[in-house]
Formats: C-alpha cells, sequence, structure tokens
C-alpha cells in the first residue's frame, strides 16, 4: 500500500475517512457535501468522540458512492492515532475499495503521521499459500493518502515507515512455516539489509564449535539443519559510539521440545519460537532504515529442536562457550541454551555496557500476564526504567519481575555449575535467572521474555491474527530516546 499527503481529497476517491478527537468532535466541520446528514448519521450510531468508537456508513459525494468511515480518538494520544489508522484500512482492507483519503486538517504533524502508520502496520498479512482465496477476502487497498496534514508530517513519515519496513520483516519471519524458515534461511531473508547499510557475519556450525558453542550446539544436533547465529552491525554515529548497544534474540526455527517432546496438539505454533530473533532482524532494519544515529548490534542464535539419534538427551551436560558446564534436565529448555553462548559471544566480541536480549522463553510467562505484557527482567533499575517508558510509548508493554538469589539457587546443578530448568514454581524467573549467570559483571541487561506477545490469536490494533511483529517498535524507540542524542 502507497502512502501519500496531499492538500486537497481527490474526487475519485472509495473511502473518506475522518480521525476525530472527543474535544474536537463538537465543532468539527466535516468536509462533505451534506455534512448535517452525516452527523445525523453519527448521532444515531451513538458516536461521540470517544476512544475506540468507530462507524461506516455510505453516501454519495460528489456524484460516487463512497464509503465514510469515522474513527474517534478519545483524548488522543499517539497509540490512539496509531490504532485508528490500524482501524480505519482495517474496515475497508477487503471491501473492493482501492483508495483511501484520511482527513487530517485537525491533526497536527506528528498524529498525521501516526494515523498513516497505524494503517501501514495493520494493512500487512500473510496470504501468499492460500491459493483459493475468495477475491471478497482479498485485500484491495493500494494507496492511503493522508489530506490537509501540517507539512512537518511529510518530514516525519519517512521514519514511520522505516520501523513498518521492520515491523513487516519480523511478521513474515515468524509468520513462514519451518519447513520454509530454517537457520539458513532466515539469514538469507536479512541478507537485503546490507543494502540499507548494515554490515552481516554469518557464524556455521564448525566455527561456533570452535569457539566453545556446547550449549547452543547442543540444541541443534538432533535436527539436520545447521545451526547459524548471524550478526547485524549498524554503526550511525561514524565510529563516535564506540561501545555498541546489543540486542541478542532467541532464534529455535521449530521448537518440538526434543527429547522431551512436546504434546501434538498446537505443535504447529511453534515456528514463531523465533520470535525473539525476528524481532531483532526487524529492529535492525527499522533503525537502518531511518539512519539513526546510534550504534547497535543484532545477534540471531539460529537453531532448530528436533528429536533423532543425534539429539541430546535429559542428563546430558554440555560446555557453553564462557566455560560453565550445564546439566540438560529438559531439552524443551532449549531457548536459555541458546542464548546463554549467544549472550556471552555479545559481550567478548562487541564488549557493550547494555546489553538486551528477547525470546519466546516460557509458557510461565503467559500464564503470569496473558498477551497483554511482555516480562521484563533487569539487573538494572535504569535500563529497566528505559525498556518500561519505551513500551508504554510505542505499546509494545513490559512489566517487570524480580531476580534473587533464592530463586537462583532452585537451578544449582548437582553434577555441573548450572542447570537448565528449576522447580515448576516461578520458571520465568528461574529462567532468567540462567541467563543472568552468563551475564559479566559491569553490564547492565534485560532480558524480555515475549511469548505471550510474539503471535496473536486474534487481530489485534495494527496486525491481522497471527504474527504481531512484537518487539520492534519497542526497540526502535529505546535507541531513540536514550542513544541518539
Amino acid at each position: 500500500m502507497q502512502v501519500s499527503f496531499a492538500a486537497e481529497r481527490p474526487a475519485d476517491t472509495d473511502v473518506i475517512g475522518f480521525i476525530i478527537s472527543k474535544s474536537a468532535w463538537e465543532g468539527f466541520e466535516l468536509p462533505l457535501d451534506n455534512p448535517q446528514a452525516a452527523r445525523e448519521t453519527a448521532k444515531l450510531a451513538r458516536f461521540e468522540g470517544n476512544a475506540g468508537q468507530s462507524f461506516l456508513y455510505f453516501a454519495q459525494e460528489g456524484g460516487r458512492s463512497v464509503r465514510i468511515v469515522l474513527i474517534a480518538v478519545g483524548d488522543g494520544d499517539a497509540a490512539d492515532y496509531i490504532k485508528a489508522g490500524g482501524d480505519l484500512l482495517a474496515k475497508v482492507q477487503t471491501c473492493g475499495a482501492k483508495t483511501i483519503a484520511v482527513h487530517a486538517e485537525n491533526l497536527d504533524a506528528k498524529a498525521a503521521a501516526e494515523v498513516a502508520y497505524g494503517a501501514t502496520l495493520r494493512n500487512w498479512r500473510m496470504d501468499k499459500y492460500r491459493t483459493k482465496l475468495p477475491e471478497t477476502s482479498k485485500p484491495t487497498v493500494t494507496e492511503l493518502m493522508v489530506v490537509g496534514a501540517p507539512v512537518e508530517a511529510l518530514t516525519l513519515w519517512p521514519s514511520y515507515a522505516a520501523i513498518a519496513d521492520g515491523v513487516a520483516l519480523t511478521k513474515e519471519l515468524v509468520s513462514e512455516p519451518a519447513n520454509i524458515i530454517y537457520p539458513e534461511s532466515f539469514v538469507e531473508r536479512c541478507q537485503h539489509l546490507q543494502s540499507l547499510g548494515v554490515e552481516i557475519d554469518v557464524l556455521d556450525d564448525k566455527e561456533m564449535a570452535k569457539l566453545g558453542m556446547g550449549a547452543l550446539l547442543g540444541v541443534a544436533q538432533g535436527s539436520v539443519r545447521p545451526a547459524r547465529m548471524l550478526v547485524m552491525k549498524w554503526d550511525g554515529t561514524g565510529g563516535k559510539q564506540e561501545k555498541p548497544v546489543v540486542f541478542v534474540g532467541k532464534g529455535v526455527t521449530f521448537d518440538t521440545g526434543g527429547i522431551s517432546i512436546k504434546p501434538a496438539a498446537g505443535m504447529e505454533d511453534m515456528k514463531w519460537d523465533m520470535g525473539g530473533a525476528g524481532a531483532v532482524a526487524g529492529a535492525m532494519k527499522a533503525l537502518a532504515g531511518r539512519k539513526a544515529k546510534a550504534h547497535v548490534v543484532g545477534i540471531c542464535g539460529l537453531v532448530e529442536n528436533m528429536p533423532d539419534g543425534n539429539a541430546q538427551r535429559p542428563g546430558d551436560v554440555v560446555t557453553s562457550m564462557s566455560g560453565q558446564t550445564i546439566e540438560v534436565i529438559n531439552t524443551d529448555a532449549e531457548g536459555r541454551l541458546v542464548l546463554c553462548d549467544a549472550l556471552h559471544y555479545a559481550q567478548e566480541k562487541f564488549k557493550p555496557d547494555t546489553i538486551v536480549d528477547l525470546a519466546t522463553l516460557t509458557g510461565a510467562i503467559i500464564i503470569s500476564l496473558g498477551k497483554e505484557h511482555a516480562g521484563l527482567f533487569s539487573n538494572s533499575d535504569e535500563l529497566s526504567d528505559k525498556l518500561i517508558a519505551a513500551g508504554k510509548a510505542t505499546g509494545d508493554k513490559l512489566w517487570r519481575f524480580p531476580l534473587s538469589p533464592a530463586y537462583d539457587k532452585l537451578i544449582d546443578s548437582p553434577i555441573a555449575d548450572i542447570k537448565n530448568v528449576g522447580p515448576r514454581d516461578a520458571g520465568s524467573i528461574t529462567a532468567a535467572q540462567f541467563l543472568q549467570r552468563f551475564i559479566q559483571d559491569g553490564v547492565k541487561w534485560a532480558h524480555l521474555d515475549i511469548a505471550g506477545m510474539a503471535w496473536g490469536d486474534k487481530d489485534g490494533p495494527t496486525w491481522a491474527k497471527g504474527a504481531t511483529g512484537y518487539g520492534v517498535k519497542l526497540l526502535d524507540r529505546f535507541i531513540a530516546d536514550n542513544f541518539e542524542g
């Protein structure tokens, strides 16, 4: 869908949209042939400008039948305008209309750009394998025109478009089936980031073996798909920011559970167990696309967790890159084994002061938080506060959980330095405690457990049912607010 900005609405548009705050509704002059009829229709629909209210009706405009859509944003904060754009697009995406003109005379430049941003985010769908999709169910909108916005909106738009492109990459990677996206093909899907200025390095399984990544490779050894580590580097500071901020993503492209195999029901969902890696890749595309003035490295540990005669067994002991030995109690607690080597590699290679990992790590976090927040665990109050603020600003919400020695001792092993699971209680916390054992002194670290957020079982404000793109907006805003002077 193409987004454009114009001073006046074209006569041949198919849909006319209005984004209206509660305070502006009473005095707002609708630029329509019959504004009084529009107001009377809105009154019948009990439309009062309250956040979340919307309605669509048909009218004659310029001698043509068109759809007119009113979307209310209440008091009108940023999240409301983004949701409003998504709501507008969703209402007409498959109706046969090709063009939308959304009026922005009553909006400031940021709000106008955010409406277009929300519509762009919501427009993404995964239909490529649906060969018999009825014509009436296919998306038809090809252009969204923002009418009458302040000229500054056009200046703001390229950055929003770049973030939307990053979210789209994440949705694509998370949505693809596991026979299409596996460690090697994940790397290939990210190669185009080089055209944006991202430097890409790839470690294969032999190189990781030389580095001693026994934990990560132990997960991969049951699969015919070899492991990969994808390293993406973006420096928009021209070398002024010596130490990069590092993002690390769990990239288990399919998770059967290994020998500790999962139940068959619902296992197909485990194609999105690489949601953390997908978010990191999308964030790197967003940052490079908008030419962020920051130095950032994204690292994705990519494996497939399968059971076969060569798969690791419960009770095996593996040696991580850090030298710490790990007793593998449960092969389905594999994400932390991937992350511990990726985190150690990141610290040894890039010496960051700040590192954030993202992972669809535990089902326990879904029990705790449902699908409203991701879990946040950190050794730094300052870093936690910055991430929570970025989450509130973008709608990628976080909720902080505790870490303490009392939880840490639950993962002590009688035969190794650490075991990969603790008791049933506090499962998300003990998973984070495991990762913290691989964080070096002085490094500010945060772990985001996004298991409940990477995939939506129903449509959301800026996504169709399926991949949500969670994490890209969060990481981008975190960088923008704290590392781009």
